[in-house]
């Protein structure tokens, strides 16, 4: 099988996490610029198989793209052209900033490295990438 990448977009930062070979675990791969990430994703899918790629999709509690939706999308397109072989997907990324602040909280991290904003991009990538591979499994078990 192949992996699965999401991403979470910032205008400073990029959070991307991927899935294990059998589509079964989210896990996080890292948190760079918006042009470290494209670096990135080359050496990566190179190396790996991808089937998809997800980017999280910036929305208001209305349902409203946000104001940063536009540049997400533009990066999505970017994705989407450079590798024409991988399907490119959006996924509504409401809230995942505060499950993974929660989540960072839960998990009993020291208040010094909480303060670290990356922390919580790649947290919310994989948040993004579980949630959509929980909606995929109940996509397909209506099937």
């Amino acid at each position: 099988m192949s992996r699965i990448v999401a991403i979470d977009y910032g205008k400073k930062r990029v959070g991307i996490a991927a899935t294990d070979v059998l589509q079964l675990t989210a896990n996080p791969v890292g948190t760079y610029s918006p042009d470290e990430a494209i670096a990135f994703l080359d050496i990566y899918i190179a190396k790996e198989p991808v089937e998809i790629i997800v980017v999280g999709m910036p929305v208001n509690l209305n349902g409203r793209p946000s104001e940063v939706a536009p540049l997400a999308l533009n990066f999505k397109n970017r994705i989407k052209n450079r590798y024409p072989s991988v399907t490119v997907e959006e996924y509504d990324e409401r809230f995942t900033s505060k499950m993974a602040q929660q989540a960072i909280l839960a998990m009993g991290v020291k208040k010094m490295d909480r303060r670290d904003k990356s922390l919580v991009d790649r947290v919310s990538a994989c948040i993004i990438l579980q949630s959509y591979m929980e909606s995929r499994a109940i996509r397909q078990s209506r099937l």
